[in-house]
């Protein structure tokens, strides 16, 4: 069953969402309070896959405190799906990948790292959320992979982005920290942005097939049953 566009409610999670059986997205973790680390690991939740690159992982001093207790009962695997310093891909997307219709540049540069986040979560453990900074467009672009792997329609496919869209952009209207480069958008300016950003997902998503595009990088047919089997769940 489809059920994309169903928020998650893990106190102080930005942009939560969930994808499909056991696999959840959103943005960075440090945004979670204890309570909602507790909330997520109630709902099954043990996995988390960072899609950040190493330098993004710090802790900022307004995130919420987490014991080490606390934080020991998750696995924690870091997978980036992009080289920020590769020359080709700063020109294409300039500072970050902020739009999918860069998604398909950033599967030809960098598939085997698309590949790595796919092969960690076959092998994690329990419930598994993904996230990046926002939780839009990396997390994004593997939500969608996920769902064409969960044979979801067009139409859910799309509507996991938008959602995902304006999950941050609300976020921004009251963030106390604002975005070097992004600002909160009124439903005018969002409203052309949502369909035109959702049709370059989908474009990408059809285009890619994402089962023969991990099979064609490592990703073996006992990984990809263990993911659809999360999926599934």
């Amino acid at each position: 069953m489809e059920e994309t566009g169903k928020a998650v409610a893990w106190d102080g999670a930005v942009n939560a969402w969930h994808v499909a059986g056991e696999v959840y997205r959103m943005g960075r973790r440090e945004w979670l309070t204890e309570a909602g680390w507790q909330q997520a690991y109630d709902g099954g939740i043990r996995s988390v896959i960072d899609l950040r690159n190493g330098e993004e992982t710090r802790r900022r001093d307004a995130d919420p405190p987490l014991s080490a207790e606390a934080a020991a009962r998750f696995g924690v695997v870091l997978a980036p799906t992009e080289d920020p310093g590769n020359s080709e891909f700063r020109k294409i997307c300039g500072p970050y990948l902020n739009n999918p219709a860069f998604y398909a540049d950033n599967a030809r540069l960098f598939p085997e790292m698309l590949a790595g986040v796919f092969k960690a979560l076959a092998a994690a453990q329990g419930g598994v959320v993904i996230h990046c900074s926002a939780g839009r467009d990396r997390s994004g672009m593997i939500a969608a992979m996920l769902q064409d792997l969960a044979g979801h329609s067009d139409e859910a496919i799309v509507l996991g982005y938008q959602c995902a869209m304006r999950g941050i952009n609300e976020y921004r209207r009251t963030a106390a920290t604002p975005h070097p480069y992004e600002r909160y958008l009124p439903e005018e300016v969002l409203l052309p942005l949502l369909e035109l950003h959702g049709g370059s997902l989908l474009a990408f998503v059809r285009s890619l097939n994402t089962k023969d595009f991990l099979q064609r990088h490592g990703v073996t047919v006992q990984e990809l049953r263990a993911i659809v089997g999360k999926l599934s769940r």
